[in-house]
C-alpha cells in the first residue's frame, strides 16, 4: 500500500479522537534542530498574528485486536486496514512540517497484537523524530490501556502531552461496550502519568536552583527530558451509554482533583457501527456535548462546584440555556449585583462576564464609575449581563421583568450578532480534509460564494495540494 493511501485511511480513522487543545508547553527554537512549541496552542488555535496552528492527527495503525462496540476500527469490522512503519510516519511528519502544513503531531493507535507492541512502535517513531531529526515541535500521544509502566515512562519523556482515553463514564458501560478493557487498565497509567508529571516538575525546579536530586538512588541529570510537560488529558464518549450529565461531571471533577488533569474532553457518540449494545439513533448529541464543555469550563475556571451546576434530581443539563445562566436563573435572590462594588467572586457568577471581564471590571472601577458604555469597552457580553447587574444603583435590564420566565426567554433566544468579518462566512463548515473526494466538508450545505480575491487565493491554495511529495 502506498504512503498516501495509508495517510488517507489513518488520518480519517483518527478524527474520532478529540485533540483541539492548547499545547501547554513552551520550547524555543535551537540552532541545528527543527521546530518549537508555544503555550498559545497547537490544534485549531490562532496565534496573535492570525496564523492557524495545526497538528497532523493520525493513527499508527487501524489494525486492532479489540472489539469495542462504538469504534470504527474494531476487529469485527470489515474495513481496509493499514499501518505505518515508525520511520514512514516520522518522515511524513517532518516533510509536512518543512512545508508548513503542520506544527505538531497527534498520535494514537489501534491495538496491534498487544498494547506493549503497539506502544513500542509509537515510541520508535517518536524517538526518530526527537533524536534523529531533532524535532522540537509539539507532540501529543495517546497511551494504549494495558501498556507496561516502563514503556509509559519512556513515551512520556518523548512527548509534550500524554493521555489515556477513559472512554466511558462507568465500569458497567465499559464492560458492556469495551469488554477487552478494564477500569484498572485505564486508571493505572493515568495515576502513573500524574505522579511522573509532578515528580518531573519538582526535579527540574530543584535542578534550576542548582540542587542535586536523587530518586531511588539514581542521580538524575539536569538535561533529562521532562515527563509530559503539558500534562495529561482524557476523553469520554457521551451518548453511547445511559450515564447522566450529573454522573459525567462528577467523574470529571474527581479526575481534576485526584489526577490533576489538564482537560477532560467530551465526544458526542457518532453511530458508525450496527451493534445491539449501542443506542438505536442516528442523532449526534452535539448540543449536549457543548453544554458539558460549558459546565466543565465553570468547574475549572469559575470556582463552581458540580452540586451548584447540576444535581441528581435534575441529572441532565438544560439544552436551551447554558449552565451558568441556568444557575443564575435558579438563584435570582443573589441578583442583581452592583458592578461597581460586587466582589470578584460574584462578578464571575454573572452571565456574560467571564474571567477576563471580571478582572477588567475590578481594575477599571478603581479609577472610574462603570456604566453601560464602559462595560461594553471592557469586552463583556453586555446583552446577557445587563439582566443581572446594576450600574450605580440603576437596573440595566430595561423593560424586562426581573423574574424567572421572562429572563429565561431572553437568555434562551438565539444571539443575533453581526455578520461582518465572521470567519464562518468564508470557511466551509465541517472537518477539514487533506484529500479529494467525499469528506465531511463535501457533505456540508452550500455557503455563500467567496469574494473574487479570496476565491483566487483559495484556488491557488487548492492547486498546490496535489503537489505534496514525500521526497
Amino acid at each position: 500500500m502506498d504512503l498516501m493511501r495509508k495517510l488517507e485511511l489513518l488520518a480519517d480513522a483518527a478524527k474520532y479522537d478529540v485533540a483541539c487543545t492548547s499545547s501547554g508547553s513552551d520550547r524555543g527554537a535551537v540552532r541545528g534542530r527543527l521546530g518549537a512549541t508555544q503555550a498559545a496552542g497547537c490544534c485549531h488555535s490562532f496565534t496573535p498574528d492570525g496564523r492557524c496552528i495545526s497538528l497532523l492527527k493520525v493513527l499508527m495503525t487501524n489494525v486492532c485486536a479489540y472489539d469495542c462496540a462504538y469504534c470504527s476500527s474494531r476487529c469485527s469490522n470489515e474495513v481496509e486496514r493499514a499501518a505505518f512503519q515508525p520511520r514512514e510516519l516520522a518522515d511524513l511528519t517532518i516533510e509536512f512540517y518543512r512545508r508548513n502544513y503542520i506544527e505538531g503531531l497527534f498520535l494514537s493507535s489501534g491495538v496491534l497484537s498487544t498494547p506493549d507492541y503497539t506502544t513500542e512502535l509509537m515510541i520508535e517513531c517518536l524517538r526518530i523524530l526527537r533524536e534523529e531529526y531533532g524535532f522540537r515541535g509539539y507532540i501529543h500521544a495517546k497511551t494504549v490501556p494495558g501498556t507496561s509502566p516502563e514503556l509509559v515512562d519512556v513515551m512520556g519523556r518523548l512527548v509534550d502531552r500524554l493521555s489515556v482515553n477513559l472512554e466511558l463514564p462507568s465500569q458497567e458501560s465499559l464492560a458492556l461496550l469495551a469488554p477487552q478493557k478494564s477500569r484498572q487498565q485505564i486508571l493505572a497509567p493515568m495515576r502513573q502519568i500524574a505522579e511522573s508529571v509532578a515528580e518531573s516538575k519538582e526535579t527540574r525546579a530543584l535542578a534550576r536552583r542548582r540542587n542535586t536530586f536523587y530518586s531511588g538512588g539514581i542521580q538524575r541529570a539536569v538535561g533529562d527530558r521532562p515527563f509530559a510537560p503539558a500534562g495529561q488529558s482524557t476523553q469520554m464518549i457521551v451518548g453511547a451509554s445511559p450515564e447522566s450529565d450529573f454522573q459525567i461531571l462528577s467523574l470529571s471533577a474527581a479526575l481534576y482533583r485526584s489526577l490533576s488533569l489538564k482537560r477532560v474532553f467530551f465526544s458526542a457518540y457518532t453511530p458508525v457501527n450496527d451493534d445491539a449494545r449501542l443506542p438505536r439513533t442516528d442523532a449526534v448529541q452535539l448540543n449536549r456535548e457543548h453544554r458539558l464543555y460549558q459546565a466543565d469550563w465553570l468547574l475549572r475556571f469559575y470556582q463552581f462546584d458540580v452540586s451548584e451546576i447540576i444535581d441528581e434530581g435534575s441529572p441532565f443539563l438544560d439544552p436551551d440555556v447554558d449552565p451558568k445562566a441556568n444557575w443564575a436563573l435558579n438563584h435570582l435572590e443573589c441578583f442583581p449585583v452592583e458592578v461597581n462594588t460586587a466582589p470578584y467572586e460574584m462578578l464571575l457568577r454573572v452571565p456574560g462576564i467571564g474571567v477576563r471581564g471580571a478582572q477588567s471590571i475590578v481594575r477599571a472601577r478603581r479609577t472610574a464609575q462603570l456604566r453601560e458604555q464602559e462595560l461594553r469597552k471592557l469586552g463583556i457580553a453586555y446583552k446577557r449581563a445587563r439582566f443581572f447587574i446594576t450600574c450605580n444603583g440603576s437596573y440595566a435590564g430595561g423593560g424586562v421583568a426581573f423574574e424567572h420566565d421572562a429572563l429565561r426567554m431572553q437568555l434562551a433566544s438565539p444571539i443575533r450578532g453581526g455578520r461582518h468579518g465572521r470567519r464562518a462566512d468564508h470557511v466551509l463548515p465541517g472537518q477539514l480534509s487533506l484529500f479529494e473526494g467525499e469528506s465531511f466538508a463535501s457533505k456540508a450545505p452550500a455557503v455563500p460564494a467567496l469574494p473574487p480575491r479570496e476565491k483566487a487565493l483559495a484556488e491557488e491554495r487548492d492547486a498546490l495540494l496535489p503537489e505534496w511529495s514525500m521526497r
